[in-house]
């Protein structure tokens, strides 16, 4: 461990990136937290129940660990970090009132954003009415940045390149037509009209196309008109439970194309734990694994497991990398005052846990790029870029009948 943290240390000085080799200096240059000094708030409203519990949860574990770390270390500021945190319960209402109540009543000092698109933008009105910088944490969908919000700041990959590197390898597997589901939401939406795009560039045709209602769970008809379609490749703009749903009735259906793609849901433990064997061969496009070729993420994965007992995932990314950026923020600036820190924001280079941080006059990421794992044998594997990969693809999906 200590000859990896080295090693770290050594590639963030050489990229020239002042503050992302600060944060793994030794602990001996942090000011230490004074005892009685007043703690630094940092609001944030977190999905534990409601449609987005179950990576909520997990983003709230990563943001957790992020402040423990944080307080290890020293301090921020020469003060400790504390997390103020209420359920929104998946809600964008909900989550817009909560941020209203850590800003005026709770008088925190910092903001994380909820996990979704569409409670982002919900919370980013909010922080943008009280000119209050919010680091986003699982939220891509471009229209967050598209109105003229100048405190929100992104860390994930936009939602309209996020499958991309999907559709990209398609194309050099010789495949040419997709067919196209997705929730109707702010992020699946947009990832639709990044697959639609992608797949114009790259020559291959949608043969289906279709938005299903937020919530709906029986896709057997929606299921039976893919099928007869007969697509090489099925994307999913999906969370978890939806995603758990389409592939129940993709096996019913006997619907096997040579690849089956969704955003979110395979990225989870859970979506394993409902489908067992049935999960083989589903590719997930992911923002982050606990992969050994992704700078810091074996590291990290090992040190929740032992604060958490439970393995890493994605979400869990989120909120530390997240958390991650905002510190960095904030020691840039110098101070807790917001007009600095947003400065900050806009303009510096970072890389996170979660990978690059670089933001557009919007506040819009561009260095992030996403990956893709697949579960191979009951285990999720990060199988693309080539570069990176854990494990070759298993390509293509093996049909239903020969399982």
């Amino acid at each position: 461990m200590i000859n990896m943290m080295k090693k770290l240390q050594g590639s963030l000085l050489k990229s020239g990136t002042l503050l992302a080799a600060t944060l793994v200096l030794s602990v001996a240059l942090w000011p230490q937290a004074s005892a009685g000094v007043e703690p630094i708030k940092v609001g944030v409203t977190v999905s534990l129940s409601g449609q987005y519990a179950a990576p909520g949860s997990e983003e709230l574990q990563g943001i957790q660990m992020w402040a423990h770390d944080l307080n290890a270390r020293g301090a921020l500021l020469g003060r400790p970090v504390d997390i103020v945190y209420y359920d929104d319960k998946s809600d964008a209402d909900t989550s817009a009132a909560l941020y209203e109540r850590l800003i005026s009543e709770d008088k925190v000092d910092l903001l994380l954003g909820p996990y979704s698109s569409g409670l982002t933008l919900a919370a980013s009105r909010v922080a943008d009415k009280n000119n209050f910088p919010m680091v986003a944490t699982g939220a891509s969908s471009p229209d967050i940045w598209s109105w003229g919000n100048k405190n929100i700041f992104q860390v994930d990959t936009p939602a309209d390149t996020y499958v991309n590197l999907v559709i990209t390898s398609a194309k050099k597997a010789g495949l040419s037509t997709i067919a196209l589901l997705y929730e109707g939401s702010d992020f699946p939406r947009q990832v639709a009209e990044g697959v639609r795009a992608q797949a114009a560039r790259q020559g291959l045709e949608i043969v289906f196309d279709e938005e299903y209602a937020q919530g709906n769970r029986d896709f057997s008809s929606i299921v039976e008109r893919v099928r007869a379609k007969k697509p090489d490749v099925l994307i999913g703009g999906t969370y978890l439970d939806d995603s758990i749903a389409i592939m129940k009735q993709v096996k019913k259906s006997g619907l096997s194309p040579k690849a089956i793609v969704f955003t979110v849901g395979p990225a989870l433990p859970e979506f394993g734990d409902a489908l067992g064997p049935d999960a083989d061969g589903v590719l997930g496009v992911v923002a982050w694994m606990a992969s050994a070729h992704m700078p810091m993420a074996l590291d990290f994965a090992f040190r929740f497991h032992e604060h958490y007992g439970e393995t890493a995932s994605v979400y869990a990314a989120y909120g530390y990398g997240a958390g991650q950026v905002l510190e960095a923020g904030v020691r840039l600036a110098g101070s807790l005052a917001k007009d600095d820190i947003r400065m900050q924001l806009d303009h510096m280079k970072f890389r996170s846990i979660l990978g690059g941080y670089e933001v557009d006059d919007t506040g819009k990421q561009l260095a992030k790029d996403t990956y893709v794992m697949q579960w191979q044998h009951g285990e999720r594997r990060l199988v693309l870029p080539r570069q990176l990969r854990d494990s070759p693809i298993e390509y293509p999906f093996k049909p239903w009948s020969e399982r």
